[in-house]
């Protein structure tokens, strides 16, 4: 497999500029956004170019105390063989929380989590992450993520667990150095000492974005020009190795293509200039088909098993929600996924336990408003509840656009208020119908044209399938619509 080269995350916003821009040899787009039956007709043209595709997933939840869903490996999957792809991505991250292991409902966390760095938390993620690479037809890769807040108790850096997980799964790595930084500012990590300790010759790619600094804390918002301080990490890693490929990632407040082509090119030449006094022994070995077994990573030819992320809706890094109609009932799905490796390592059920109690803890704390665990750092964990709120709030107003129109300048005020008390346990559809409903039944709009606008909007969605368009069953809608108000 040919090394991939330059990229840039594909977004639906940005399609006819990605095809037009000069120098992409690669995108990535979220797997989650991949219908296989339906691809993008600007993916479909990318590929008939030679364009490599990669699939990005963002709610596997790898770092979960759950076992991998089985149906969310399929997905990825099918996403995987219709695009041709060389691998998928995933992150080193928990997206829920609650369900079986804590006799509890199930808590969405809208967004990535960060794993705690403890022995327990690596034996549960090696044994998701190879549950993964069974039921994949391509090799998997994992990617570091950014945090605003640090578990208590860690037992290891972050270079440390990312060599500890690729030594014993083989797994690849796509190292965000955007998130290395992020980490720096938000938790004190030093992006050399992390850089030190990965076993870089297991990287599949790299990660570039933007984010902002507000009041000490570093948001890695990907709607932001790449600062200087994320093209010196990357500049640090290229002169270790030379990344197989570099991909600029982009979700949103998008600029004038111009712009993202200069911001290629400056990842182009950091990645040339650092490249020039690289050992050349070095050098990350071109993607392969991973071994059957885990290779040590300190031998290049075994740590590199082959060579594929980028829209809920148009979208960043927001997992989709797991809809879960019995809390409590694990999923069969997973259970065939996860199959001879459940029985083979029953050891870790222990550790299952433990993480998932930890997890649950926390984010119920994050979006349920509980009490903050012992040992966490309660204002760091508040900026993270209004990121998550927010967060949630700006994926809503993609997947059900008219309710922004609808409500103006209340919608977000309105929204963060609501998710502050009110956790997601399904998806974002459901979330926008919920949001709906409580500003109706709670007597929160007080202009009656608002009101009105926003129960029409609730009546024509609220059912389990798209409403037709048909004459008859539209005037049938506005019918019922005219008889309720009276």
């Amino acid at each position: 497999m040919k090394h991939l080269g330059t990229g840039i995350g594909w977004r639906p916003e940005i399609a006819a500029a990605v095809e037009g821009m000069p120098g992409i040899d690669w995108v990535e787009a979220v797997a989650e956004n991949v219908c296989p039956g339906h691809l993008p007709e600007s993916l479909v043209r990318l590929r008939e170019r030679g364009v490599t595709v990669v699939p990005h997933g963002v709610s596997l939840g790898l770092g979960g105390a759950d076992r991998p869903d089985g149906g969310k490996l399929a997905d990825l999957a099918a996403a995987a063989e219709a695009l041709g792809s060389p691998l998928i991505t995933e992150h080193i991250a928990f997206v829920r929380a609650g369900g079986a292991l804590t006799a509890s409902p199930v808590l969405e966390a809208g967004h990535l989590l960060p794993v705690p760095r403890t022995r327990d938390a690596l034996d549960v993620l090696c044994e998701n992450i190879r549950i993964a690479q069974d039921a994949l037809p391509v090799p998997l890769a994992v990617e570091n993520i950014a945090a605003l807040i640090s578990w208590p108790g860690e037992e290891m850096t972050e270079g440390q667990f990312l060599y500890d997980l690729a030594d014993r799964t083989g797994v690849r790595l796509l190292i965000d150095v955007a998130n290395l930084h992020t980490n720096h500012v938000n938790r004190g990590e030093d992006p050399a000492k992390a850089l030190d300790e990965l076993p870089v010759e297991a990287i599949a790619y790299v990660h570039v974005a933007g984010g902002f600094e507000r009041d000490g804390v570093w948001h890695d918002s990907h709607a932001h020009a790449v600062p200087p301080a994320v093209l010196a990490i990357l500049a640090d890693l290229s002169s270790r190795v030379r990344p197989p490929g570099v991909l600029l990632e982009r979700d949103e407040n998008f600029p004038a293509p111009a712009e993202l082509e200069r911001e290629l090119t400056a990842i182009r030449e950091t990645v040339e200039k650092a490249s020039i006094s690289m050992v050349p022994e070095v050098s990350a070995p071109e993607v392969s088909a991973p071994e059957v077994s885990a290779p040590e990573v300190s031998v290049p030819e075994a740590a590199a098993p082959a060579v594929s992320d980028a829209v809920v809706p148009a979208a960043s890094e927001t997992p989709e929600p797991t809809e879960v109609p019995d809390e409590t009932a694990a999923s069969p799905a997973a259970e065939r996924a996860s199959g001879d490796a459940h029985k083979a390592s029953p050891s870790t059920d222990p550790a299952r336990q433990r993480l998932a109690l930890a997890q649950a803890a926390l984010l119920s704390a994050l979006v349920a408003g509980t009490p903050v665990p012992e040992g966490f750092d309660g204002t760091r964990l508040s900026v993270q509840a209004r990121a998550l709120a927010g967060k949630r709030a700006d994926v809503v107003a993609k997947v059900a656009p008219e309710l922004p129109e609808i409500l103006a300048e209340g919608y977000r005020t309105s929204f963060v208020a609501y998710a502050h008390g009110h956790p997601m346990t399904g998806g974002y559809r459901r979330d926008a119908l919920d949001f709906a409903e409580h500003l109706l039944l709670g007597g929160r709009l007080e202009d009656p044209d608002v009101r009105r606008q926003v129960s029409d909007w609730w009546l024509e969605r609220s059912g389990p399938a798209p409403l037709s368009q048909h004459p008859a069953a539209r005037l049938a809608r506005a019918t019922r619509r005219v008889l309720l108000r009276r």
